[in-house]
């Protein structure tokens, strides 16, 4: 290999929870460089999850975790070329790519919504991927339904 492997930095924890992937979450939320506007988006979002949320006993973060793991995909389809023809293989996934895909489909679409603020929407999604609904847990659905449909070409694997 020629090219080195990028080293992954360190994440800070947030100020509020002290969590790093809160951090990793709001790393992605920003936008143009805009961190303390992200922060503050994700902590009003919390803020609505704290009022909505049915379950007494858990916390909004802890809300926030269950969806984010409903939300995480554990098998994927990846093209590959076998003579010619062009296969969709499926395969696993890497822990660190499962928590990156919930996180952009989480806050893809909360953006897709249509509630007035970002708060709003991130915190409507974010209920709805705690209770296996919403679609950002629609497209983990059909990402494991695609494995499953091509599961007869995963003696391509490599």
């Amino acid at each position: 290999m020629r090219k080195r492997r990028a080293k992954k930095r360190v994440l800070l924890p947030d100020p509020r929870f002290n969590d790093q992937l809160v951090t990793r979450f709001v790393n992605n939320l920003m936008w143009d460089g805009k961190k303390s506007v992200a922060f503050k988006v994700f902590y009003d979002a919390m803020d609505i999850v704290n009022e909505k949320k049915t379950d007494e006993e858990k916390s909004a973060l802890e809300v926030w975790k269950d969806g984010l793991s409903n939300v995480m995909p554990h098998v994927e389809v990846r093209s590959r070329r076998v003579g010619g023809a062009t296969f969709q293989i499926p395969m696993q996934i890497r822990p660190d790519r499962k928590v990156s895909m919930a996180i952009k489909w989480l806050i893809s679409y909360a953006r897709k919504r249509n509630e007035k603020t970002m708060a709003q929407r991130l915190a409507a999604e974010i209920l709805a991927a705690a209770k296996e609904e919403g679609a950002a847990v629609k497209k983990r659905v059909d990402t494991h339904k695609m494995a499953e449909a091509n599961k007869a070409f995963s003696h391509f694997r490599f």
